[in-house]
């Protein structure tokens, strides 16, 4: 189920929001713009798209907008606030802590906020973690710091033993931060508790490098993220640039959607051939990533840079075992290590000279702080995330689609992978920046 999808037939989805009750309090919040649960975020910025569907007598397919609500369901009072993170790193994660700390506790009054230690793992007793006390002073510099205060995990915990968790401690509002395998844990946590009929929120906070949710056109870490890649490709140029025949071969992080090395590609400009997951190549044949090589040198070039996502060539590991980590997620064969040794034995093999210097940043590109407008991003997302706890909103994550912030079922965010579209505009400006079209089609010889 992809935005296209529901563009061609919106009759068939629901992207209605759940609730825990009826909102019955007003909001502490004095001076600020309230937001109706009739307010709503266009899927479509296309205006014939749009015209299209009010001459059909169509409501235009569209999620419910972020923001306070003047009723709100949850009194601040008795709130009692529980904030876990889960899986990978990722540049942000502290300040999207600190900033539901903030929220909650200035503009709202909200005093019981606890830090579910390393992940669900937390909310299993067995692992005896016991609860951190949040309060302003204790995240007061935290986002300086890369990281999570909280700590991490992945793998699966039961939604009853962690359901029950949340009903010993008295928290009635749990802000889920990760990516696709936390939100969906946070799917099955809120299932339970609709089926204990309790009144707890579960929101979800999008946490994911790859940018990859469904419905979401930005999770937060991935702007800092491409700009930590940018100076690592910038270093694999500078050496390139410092041997004959030199490659500069930078993996990134990427499993199923290429995005930080299109981005970071883009940003550079001196990336002269991007892999990603959704544009399978060969490294064989007239069309081959060897033969695109030779091309680039033939042409009288001295060097190269090339940016590869994790995920990308997956298929040319033949025979290989299919493994995954604790989270369920397949876990890649090494695509960087593998086109590094393929590409020595290729030019070997052909009598030609090739200095190849290896670049794997992926742990540092996740784990520094956010910077600059990524770090703004990471308090909108939690403010907004806050707002729509206390009006009782549950088994939601919050998201940014056309530039607006806004509600989305998490079972609709985690039902597909975002991906680069290899027809697109954005994708079109990849090959334009990098030329890899003329060295994989032999036009970049002299």
């Amino acid at each position: 189920m992809t935005q296209e999808d529901i563009l061609k037939d919106p009759s068939k989805y629901d992207l209605s929001i759940d609730t825990v009750g009826r909102g019955t309090l007003k909001s502490p919040m004095r001076g600020v713009p309230f937001v109706s649960d009739s307010d709503r975020v266009s899927l479509s910025t296309d205006v014939k798209q749009i015209h299209e569907f009010y001459q059909k007598g169509q409501e235009i397919p569209s999620l419910e907008a972020a923001g306070p609500r003047e009723i709100i369901f949850h009194d601040p009072a008795w709130t009692r606030a529980g904030i876990v993170t889960c899986g990978g790193l990722c540049p942000g994660l502290n300040n999207v802590i600190k900033s539901l700390v903030q929220v909650l506790w200035f503009d709202y009054g909200v005093h019981n906020i606890f830090g579910i230690p390393y992940g669900y793992r937390g909310l299993n007793p067995v692992y005896r973690h016991a609860p951190i006390i949040l309060n302003p002073d204790v995240v007061d510099a935290i986002q300086d710091d890369g990281g999570t205060i909280l700590g991490s995990s992945r793998g699966n915990q039961d939604p009853a033993v962690m359901v029950d968790t949340l009903m010993r401690l008295n928290i009635n509002v749990l802000f889920c931060i990760g990516g696709d395998g936390t939100l969906r844990g946070a799917h099955a946590i809120a299932e339970e508790v609709k089926k204990r009929k309790q009144p707890i929120s579960i929101i979800g906070i999008p946490k994911t490098i790859d940018n990859d949710l469904n419905l979401i056109d930005r999770t937060f870490g991935f702007e800092t993220a491409v700009l930590s890649a940018t100076d690592v490709i910038t270093s694999a140029h500078n050496e390139a640039n410092g041997a004959f025949n030199g490659l500069g071969l930078v993996k990134l992080m990427g499993r199923d959607s290429g995005f930080i090395a299109a981005y970071a590609a883009l940003a550079t400009t001196v990336v002269n051939i991007c892999l990603v997951p959704e544009v399978p190549f060969e490294l064989e044949g007239e069309n081959g990533l060897f033969r695109a090589l030779e091309s680039r040198y033939a042409s009288g070039k001295t060097h190269a840079v090339l940016a590869v996502a994790e995920g990308a060539g997956q298929h040319l590991f033949k025979d290989q075992e299919e493994r995954r980590d604790a989270s369920g997620n397949i876990l890649k064969n090494d695509i960087g290590e593998f086109l590094t040794q393929k590409i020595k034995e290729h030019f070997h093999k052909v009598g030609k000279e090739i200095n190849i210097k290896y670049f794997d940043p992926s742990y540092m590109v996740r784990s520094i702080p956010a910077k600059g407008t990524d770090a703004i991003f990471c308090y909108q997302l939690a403010e907004n995330a806050v707002h729509a706890a206390m009006a009782g909103k549950t088994d939601m994550v919050v998201g940014s689609m056309n530039n607006a912030f806004s509600h989305v079922p998490i079972e609709y965010a985690v039902s597909q992978r975002r991906k680069i579209d290899p027809q697109g505009g954005f994708w079109h400006a990849v090959l334009g920046a990098t030329r890899q079209q003329d060295y994989f089609s032999g036009k970049g010889k002299k």
